[in-house]
């Protein structure tokens, strides 16, 4: 079950510049489940790990030419480490029903927000195109999107992507560049999440776990390969519709699981 989903993380990755959070994180808590109230931030933590693998794979076979864009954000990238490593500790400590709840508040919100407010959907900037270069993303929002990012588990590009994307940037574009933005953040979480003590006889490496994060890197780094070789053309307004309706429908699929 966990390398079939592997399959969606890997494809949601390419696609939409996440997977690793969105999807990981309630199909571990249910994998997980004998693990009690440890099962959220174990699977925050495994989710990070896949993250880091997923996201660091695809970045190394985006063209060059895309990642050329993220110059001028030196700033941006320790702040979001930093950001994450705070978000990543106080996972350690926030109550598991106040975690699971803000990742349902957060991401049901972020789609109203999408769906309600212009410049998602369709790009109203009337110089936006495939060929026009984003922007980078302001430095000061690194600390802020690395914190929540990591707290929650999502990997930060449910806010980067909706922001390049209003700055008039092409969703191909938009996804891409969020999987090194990813990287950013998911990598201190993963060395806080390894560094924390495990309970006994779980199996666990820290807060990971790695049979579970294995088990969807499997299934997902040969999707990435193959996408990335073979992008699909999708329609760029059919694409922000489907990273809309895939939000949304994680959203309810982590609801389901607290219930």
């Amino acid at each position: 079950m966990l390398m079939a989903i592997g399959l969606l993380t890997g494809a949601t990755t390419v696609l939409f510049g996440f997977g690793g959070g969105f999807v990981a994180v309630p199909v571990v808590v249910w994998a997980d489940a004998a693990l009690g109230t440890a099962a959220l931030p174990v699977a925050t933590a495994t989710s990070a790990l896949v993250m880091v693998v997923s996201a660091a794979f695809a970045t190394a076979v985006t063209p060059r030419s895309v990642l050329l864009a993220l110059r001028g954000s030196g700033a941006l990238l320790p702040l979001l480490a930093a950001g994450a490593c705070a978000g990543a500790y106080a996972t350690r400590f926030a109550p598991p029903a106040l975690a699971r709840w803000a990742f349902v508040a957060y991401t049901a919100l972020t789609a109203l927000d999408l769906l309600l407010r212009p410049g998602f959907l369709r790009m109203t900037r009337p110089d936006a195109g495939p060929g026009r270069a984003p922007r980078p993303l302001p430095a000061a929002a690194g600390a802020p999107i690395g914190a929540v990012a990591a707290f929650l588990g999502v990997g930060g590009s449910v806010m980067t992507v909706p922001a390049m994307r209003r700055a008039g940037h092409p969703m191909r574009v938009a996804t891409a560049l969020a999987n090194p933005l990813t990287l950013a953040v998911a990598l201190p979480a993963v060395a806080v999440s390894f560094a924390a003590s495990s309970p006994p006889g779980t199996g666990l490496v820290g807060l990971v776990d790695p049979y579970a994060a294995g088990a969807l890197l499997l299934g997902a780094l040969p999707v990435i390969a193959v996408l990335r070789r073979r992008p699909p053309r999708i329609p760029d307004r059919v694409h922000a519709y489907a990273y809309l309706a895939l939000l949304a429908l994680v959203t309810l699929a982590m609801a389901l699981s607290g219930a």
